[in-house]
């Protein structure tokens, strides 16, 4: 599937922006850091005035509510008080009150790279200002939040978001398109942001790593509007953008779609390789608001349940 994560070039098509150096991309993403962060914490101020509140099960001692027992719920936490009032066993919930850890990865390999017209934004960019958004959202919650394989543990406060600027402005040569497996807490949460191009076998590998720690979270799968609908005409030249070559097709309307139906089958395999270990996933494309992708994101975060 990696040959879906195209450069498109040639008759019929406009020229994709070309790849550069490592360091000049650095330099490129360090000046655009100011305005970005700009755009995350005005994009985050806009999606926290529409949520309110994010109260959820959890080990604090504040009470929420009562609710109706259900198999595999652990039996100590039955209340027998309210159970005798009743007809069925209830459990008692209260509201988590301690701050959480959330880890978000994005994915930085040169498939991200890609736009199919310069009024629409690298899915890189989109990743980054989605990245930054989210973060600023939820350290406005009083959770904490670090960059998944920084090293660096989870923190709130303005200093993160300036932190975590600065991390993803630094370019590495070849980075890997899955997140590293690193152990992190039990009941801790990952976000991670990506095209998600590569064989949905090593999403669900990475993702299985993660679940036998106790760890769930939640897949953001970026899309360019050309990689779905692949709007081209004629004979056109196609490069791949992570080392797989290129290929001439003479006339790309033949094969449209197939490539359409390819595509929408590698987007359902990852979403039934998250739902079967109890992570969610949902698509964005580059040419949507960025405020849709981000209230998707926190309303998840917001419903997970705490893993067991």
């Amino acid at each position: 599937m990696r040959s879906f994560g195209l450069n498109f070039s040639g008759l019929g098509s406009k020229a994709a922006a070309q790849t550069g150096s490592v360091r000049q991309r650095a330099e490129e993403s360090a000046a655009r850091l100011p305005p970005l962060l700009i755009a995350a914490e005005r994009i985050a101020a806009t999606v926290a005035q529409g949520v309110h509140g994010r109260r959820r099960v959890g080990q604090g001692e504040t009470f929420w509510q009562f609710r109706r027992y259900q198999p595999g719920d652990p039996v100590q936490r039955i209340d027998w008080r309210q159970s005798a009032k009743r007809e069925h066993f209830y459990i008692r919930e209260n509201e988590w009150e301690a701050a959480q850890s959330v880890w978000i990865w994005i994915d930085q390999s040169a498939s991200m790279y890609y736009q199919s017209d310069s009024a629409l934004p690298e899915k890189a960019d989109r990743a980054a200002l989605l990245l930054l958004a989210l973060s600023s959202l939820l350290i406005r919650g009083g959770e904490r939040v670090t960059l998944l394989g920084s090293g660096v543990p989870p923190s709130n406060g303005r200093a993160v978001m300036e932190r975590l600027a600065a991390s993803i402005s630094l370019r590495k040569e070849n980075p890997p398109s899955t997140p590293p497996l690193e152990p992190l807490p039990r009941y801790s949460r990952v976000v991670m942001i990506s095209d998600f191009l590569t064989p949905p076998a090593e999403i669900a590998q990475t993702l299985r790593g993660f679940a036998a720690l106790g760890v769930r979270g939640h897949l953001l799968q970026l899309f360019d509007p050309a990689e779905q609908s692949l709007p081209f005409a004629g004979r056109v030249r196609f490069e791949g953008l992570e080392g797989e070559g290129a290929a001439l097709i003479g006339r790309v309307e033949a094969v449209k779609a197939e490539y359409v139906e390819l595509m929408e089958k590698h987007r359902r395999a990852i979403e039934n390789v998250s739902s079967r270990l109890g992570w969610t996933c949902v698509g964005h494309c580059t040419d949507q608001p960025p405020q849709s992708a981000l209230l998707a994101l926190y309303q998840a975060l917001a419903e997970t349940p705490e893993a067991k």
